[in-house]
C-alpha cells in the first residue's frame, strides 16, 4: 500500500492540481476528465480536518475509498445537495483515495438513472463488485502514486460506456456552467430547442440533480470561489454571481451551504468546495 512519502515522489507534474505534505489532487486520463474531475489521495493525521469538516454541494456522485491497515471499504456518495460532514469518520483512517466525478460523470460508467441515488450514500459492493474489488485490489497492492493512478485510469476507461448523452442535455449542461447558474430554464429551453420538461427528465436521468437546483449549486460554488479571494467584499461576490440582492444571495448560500457567506469566510478551514469542477 501507498506510504504519505510516495506524494512527493509523483513526478507526472502536469497532471497535479495542487499537492502538500500529505494528500494529492490528480488529473484523470485526458480521455477521462469529462466524467471524472480528480483523483485525490490523502493520508489523514491527527486534528488535519476537524469533526465538523464539511464538503460542500456540488452536484456529483464521489466514490471513496477507505483504508486501514487490515481493510479496504469503498462507498459510492451520489450526486449531492446538501453538506456532506466528513471529518469525524475521515481522521480515524490510514489513507483516503476518492474519485470526484465530473456533474453526471458517474452516468457514463454505469448507465444508472442518478436521481436514484442522490444524496444517498451506498455501499459500492452492492452497486458494481467486480469494480469494487478492482479498485480495491489496485489500491491495496500499489506501491507508489504512479503506479496507481495508470491502473485507475485503465480500470474507468474499461468501464466507459459507449454511448453517454443525449446532445441536448451536453448543450444545456455547459450553458449551465457557462453562465455561472444564472440562466433559467426557460431560456435554456429556448437555446437548446427542446421542452422544459423533456430538458428536466434529461437531468433527473444523467445527473440526479433538476436543472435550478444544478443551477444554484453552480451559483453558489461560483461565489464561493470569490469569498475565497480576500478583496471580494459580499456586495461583490453577490453582484459577481448575478444574484437580485445580497439578502437573495444570503438565503440560496444558506440553504445549500448551512451557513451564511460570512460564516463560510470566517470558517473556511472546515469545508472542502471543488477545485476542478464546473
Amino acid at each position: 500500500m501507498l506510504i504519505k512519502e510516495s506524494i512527493q515522489n509523483y513526478m507526472n507534474h502536469s497532471r497535479v492540481l495542487i499537492r502538500g505534505v500529505d494528500f494529492i489532487y490528480i488529473q484523470p486520463h485526458l480521455e477521462l476528465r469529462n466524467f471524472i474531475s480528480n483523483y485525490t489521495i490523502t493520508f489523514p493525521s491527527n486534528g488535519m480536518m476537524s469533526d465538523n469538516y464539511a464538503v460542500i454541494p456540488h452536484g456529483s456522485a464521489t466514490l471513496v475509498l477507505t483504508c486501514t491497515d487490515s481493510h479496504i471499504h469503498c462507498n459510492l456518495f451520489g450526486p449531492i445537495t446538501k453538506p456532506s460532514f466528513v471529518g469525524k469518520s475521515a481522521n480515524n483512517f490510514s489513507l483516503l483515495f476518492i474519485v470526484e466525478f465530473q456533474p453526471a460523470g458517474y452516468y457514463a460508467f454505469s448507465g444508472m438513472p442518478q436521481k436514484e441515488i442522490a444524496d444517498c450514500v451506498i455501499d459500492f459492493e452492492d452497486i458494481n463488485p467486480s469494480m469494487n474489488r478492482l479498485m480495491a485490489y489496485e489500491v491495496e497492492t500499489s506501491l507508489s502514486i504512479h503506479n496507481l493512478i495508470t491502473k485507475i485510469d485503465r480500470l474507468f476507461l474499461a468501464y466507459l460506456k459507449g454511448a453517454f448523452y443525449r446532445q441536448e442535455f451536453s448543450q444545456a449542461n455547459n450553458l449551465i456552467i457557462n453562465s455561472g447558474g444564472t440562466l433559467s430554464v426557460k431560456e435554456l429551453s429556448h437555446n437548446v430547442f427542446y421542452s422544459e420538461r423533456h430538458l428536466g427528465r434529461l437531468f433527473d436521468e444523467y445527473m440526479g440533480v433538476g436543472i435550478k437546483s444544478f443551477s444554484r449549486l453552480v451559483r453558489v460554488n461560483k461565489s464561493i470561489r470569490l469569498l475565497q479571494r480576500h478583496n471580494f467584499n459580499l456586495t461583490q461576490v453577490f453582484m459577481e454571481t448575478g444574484f437580485y440582492d445580497k439578502s437573495h444571495f444570503i438565503n440560496d448560500f444558506k440553504t445549500i451551504c448551512g451557513i451564511t457567506p460570512q460564516e463560510y469566510r470566517d470558517n473556511m478551514s472546515d469545508f472542502y468546495s471543488e477545485i476542478a469542477k464546473f
